[in-house]
């Protein structure tokens, strides 16, 4: 979800972080994560959410990742890796010291943001967990799932007490009002439901509270529901910080608000709803009149939901609500400014008053505004042509921008004709729409087809081209330019000349052509049909030559080597296949990709081949040797089409998430045998991951708000690789304090004890403490946790040794704390039955306590100090005032 500060919006631009001047319409900056040490480009973003008070915002991405940018700098400073799947749902607390993530494997994480670390983490939800809300002044957090149920968790015991029916069927939605004294939830049904918020007692003081208790005190309490408008379910519930205005956002394009009565206002109304029901009551007859008017007298009292609530304006896009936040009113007449982020990439800012709600401007990226379902490339590799539903784009493949933009139908085949001045494009429609690029415009439609036009390929000899359609045809053109006659009334002269197509001639098939392909030489041509065959003709008498069985689905995709003797075909079976062409035998299949392949394409002289499929991977093949070199991961969801360049050393794609990403070789060689090992880590990784995974319970095993000592982050390969360089480090020293004890009685027998031993150049010129002080520095902080309860308990105890050494120096008080604390609460048992851990234990407990107090000391001091500062400024501002 976008969030608006002052000017700005921040949205989620898949796996990047877009900033955007809401005003002028510009892109401030992009922030961009930085690849994994294994080579894995990042997830998509899936929530964002903003510090209150600060230039730091949280990124959830879709493989659990959670990253925290400064948005001054446009630094990364924080990653974490605690859930296993998706990040559903982001909110700081009110301080913007602690932030809390939901995720689609159910758990619930609290984090610390100052520390940089994981607390705990709760599980108690069936399902994905969809939002998330502080209520600070009693310690509670309020979390919303897919299971239907609103559960508030003490942060202080760190178990849910309390599980309320949030609505019904799903929760999709929920908010705290600012004054944290009513929770709105949203669902799947036409209602908001609002409950009261009590518990002026922090529930967390409590001395024990057992989950199966019946008497623990609600939190909690139903106060009604009230209709919306929108027939959609609602996707996201947000208070104004004002806490006057409840946006409510649908599934749709509708966003309605509501103004919250004030508790005047509120018995008002429900005074004119009882003198309502009075006087309807007074219509009947005396029985019936007696009995509605004793109804009115007992119920009408109550304040309702809908006595809450007033409905105030309805904002309606003209694409999808992905997301909206408040922004900072525009004038005076105003009550409100709300952003809006869409589904066709458009960002729109929204003012709204008593009366109207007016769209006030809108920042449109020059993109695509759906799935991109066609790329060509010019001769000269200059200029990237992408076909998308409505439009065609031209883009410039070295920087990226955007050329021109011409308006067509739905176009899902493309081709540059001779000179790259024109372009032609199939069409959903069976049209063939030939574009004049230089004139931004289309300049000639044939009605070629009576059904899509699934493939258009040019001729050997640039004199015209062929197209396939599904209504059983290929069809060949030949280019010819057309003079235009003089409009009515204009001055005699040439009229304009057009470039167009002719038709010649026409190949009947007995079913759905997909893809057509005409070797190099110009000999054959080969079609793929409906029914997974490929038959192969010869293109001067159009006889038949080959047909080519084996692929159990139909055959997407294919393409032909330079050289004319391959065939490469990319199937809905999953499977590539290399034919060769002299006989039409099948050289090898490969199971390629997990799901559908959408296209093939050689690289011009070479046997290497591109494939790119609907698992979003772009693969790349030796045909020859029968093997995958690189499998290039970036796109976040379906890739439908890729173009490679004459010199094979640029390749685009483009899918699903209307992105073209431009691939291009570098100078840096990479071998086969790294590449396997880098697939075969992320198995293991995967395997690693899903062996933690713990067993889930069953209905009838797991308790509402079940929670044990669960640790918040997870094993990952950066976790393990911090522990071995832990366990090297702490080997190495005790490698190196074994010789320098050796040369030590060494010297000492040969009388030259005096003498400084050698230095051991893998401490990099450090001492031994030094050494293993920084190799633990290095972990991540989000990562440390996990990295020491990996550590055997051997290691942990000569790391407690160093622990000692470190804090008398004086030197990383607070990584040397967090780290003792950390290995007493691992090894609390095992420290105990040690004999050997009670000396440094006492040593540590001591140190502990004397370095923090000096650390207490300090801040103390300081903040008197900035306190004493603040005083003093604002004494001069009077005095100058005055």
């Amino acid at each position: 979800m976008p969030a608006s500060v002052s000017e700005s919006a921040r949205e989620a631009a898949l796996e990047n972080v877009a900033i955007w001047n809401l005003r002028q319409g510009t892109l401030v900056r992009m922030l961009v994560p930085p690849t994994s040490s294994e080579g894995r480009a990042p997830a998509e973003v899936t929530q964002l959410a903003a510090a209150p008070a600060s230039p730091h915002i949280a990124a959830g991405h879709s493989d659990g990742t959670i990253r925290i940018w400064n948005v001054d700098t446009g630094d990364c400073e924080v990653t974490w890796t605690g859930h296993k799947r998706a990040v559903t749902a982001l909110r700081y607390n009110r301080s913007g010291a602690m932030l809390a993530s939901g995720s689609q494997d159910t758990d619930i994480i609290l984090w610390d943001v100052m520390g940089e670390t994981g607390l705990f983490r709760l599980r108690g939800h069936t399902a994905e967990v969809t939002d998330l809300a502080f209520v600070e002044r009693c310690s509670v957090l309020v979390s919303g799932s897919k299971d239907g149920y609103v559960r508030a968790w003490d942060l202080g015991t760190q178990h849910c007490f309390q599980t309320a029916l949030g609505a019904q069927g799903e929760v999709w939605s929920l908010d705290v009002h600012p004054s944290e004294q009513q929770l709105a939830v949203g669902g799947v049904s036409a209602q908001v439901h609002l409950f009261r918020i009590g518990g002026d007692t922090s529930v967390a003081g409590q001395a024990e509270i057992s989950v199966q208790d019946t008497q623990t005190k609600e939190v909690l309490q139903a106060e009604g529901s009230v209709a919306r408008q929108a027939p959609e379910r609602v996707a996201l519930l947000r208070y104004s910080p004002s806490g006057h205005l409840l946006a409510c956002q649908s599934a749709g394009k509708a966003l309605e608000l509501f103004r919250l009565r004030s508790e005047k206002e509120a018995r008002k109304h429900v005074q004119r709803r009882k003198k309502r029901k009075q006087d309807k009551a007074s219509e009947g007859d005396a029985q019936q009149n007696g009995a509605a008017a004793k109804e009115a007298d007992t119920a009408g009292d109550s304040v309702l939901a809908s006595d809450l609530l007033a409905p105030l304006q309805v904002l309606r896009a003209k694409a999808k609500i992905k997301a909206f936040t408040f922004a900072k009113k525009t004038g005076k007449d105003s009550t409100a400014a709300v952003t809006l982020a869409l589904s066709n990439n458009v960002i729109e800012s929204w003012t709204v008053t008593e009366e109207e709600a007016k769209r006030l401007r809108a920042v449109e990226a020059p993109g695509h505004r759906s799935g991109i379902r066609a790329l060509a490339l010019s001769s000269d590799d200059a200029v990237l042509l992408s076909a998308a539903a409505g439009a065609v784009k031209l883009w410039n493949p070295t920087s990226g921008a955007c050329l021109r933009t011409i308006e067509t139908g739905q176009g899902l085949c493309a081709l540059f004709a001779p000179g790259n001045r024109h372009a032609v494009v199939g069409t959903k429609e069976g049209n063939l729409q030939i574009l004049d690029i230089g004139a931004s415009d289309v300049s000639n439609t044939i009605a070629a087809h009576t059904g899509p036009v699934w493939s258009v390929v040019a001729l050997p000899d640039g004199s015209g081209f062929v197209s396939c359609s599904a209504d059983h045809d290929v069809k060949f053109w030949e280019w010819e330019v057309t003079t235009e006659a003089p409009a009515a009334g204009a001055a005699a002269g040439p009229g304009a000349r057009r470039l167009s197509a002719r038709h010649v001639r026409t190949l009947k098939m007995a079913d759905d052509v997909l893809c057509a392909r005409i070797s190099p030489d110009g000999r054959l041509l080969a079609v793929s049909l409906l029914d997974s065959t490929i038959q192969v003709f010869f293109m001067d008498t159009l006889k038949f030559f080959l047909s080519l069985y084996g692929h159990k689905l139909p055959v997407l995709s294919m393409d032909i080597s330079s050289d004319s003797t391959l065939l490469i075909s990319g199937s809905a079976d999953k499977n590539i296949k290399i034919w060769g062409l002299d006989f039409g035998d099948c050289h090898r299949s490969i199971f390629a990709h997990s799901d559908s392949i959408m296209q093939v394409a050689f690289v011009p002289d070479t046997h290497y081949a591109f494939t790119v499929g609907k698992d979003g991977l772009v693969k790349y093949w030796d045909a020859d040797r029968w093997e995958l070199l690189l499998t290039l991961e970036g796109h976040k969801a379906e890739v439908w089409c890729l173009a490679v360049s004459r010199g094979g050393d640029m390749v685009a794609t483009a899918g699903a998430d209307r992105s073209l990403r431009v691939w291009q070789r570098t100078e840096e060689p990479f071998f086969v045998e790294e590449e396997k090992e880098k697939r075969l880590e992320s198995l293991f990784e995967a395997d690693l991951e899903e062996a933690a995974a713990p067993r889930q319970a069953g209905p009838e095993e797991q308790l509402p708000g079940q929670v044990g000592p669960v640790l918040a982050g997870r094993q990952t390969l950066e976790v393990l690789s911090g522990a071995e360089s832990i366990v090297d480090a702490l080997e190495l020293a005790a490698a190196e304090a074994e010789r320098q004890r050796v040369i030590a009685e060494e010297a000492a027998a040969a009388g030259t004890s005096g003498k400084a031993p050698p230095a051991n150049p893998l401490l990099l010129g450090r001492s031994v403490e030094e050494y293993v002080l920084e190799t633990v520095r290095r972990v991540r902080p989000g990562d440390l946790e996990q990295a020491l309860l990996v550590l055997p308990f051997s290691d942990a105890l000569r790391l407690l040794q160093y622990l000692c050494s470190w804090l008398a120096a004086g030197t990383q008080v607070e990584l040397v704390s967090r780290c003792a604390a950390l290995l007493v609460r691992l090894h609390h048992a095992q420290l105990l039955a040690t004999p050997a851990a009670r000396a440094p234990l006492i040593r540590l407990r001591q140190l502990l306590r004397d370095r923090t107090r000096a650390l207490k000391d300090t801040l103390g001091f300081n903040a008197a100090a900035i306190a004493h500062l603040q005083r003093s400024l604002k004494e001069r501002q009077q005095s100058a005032m005055a």
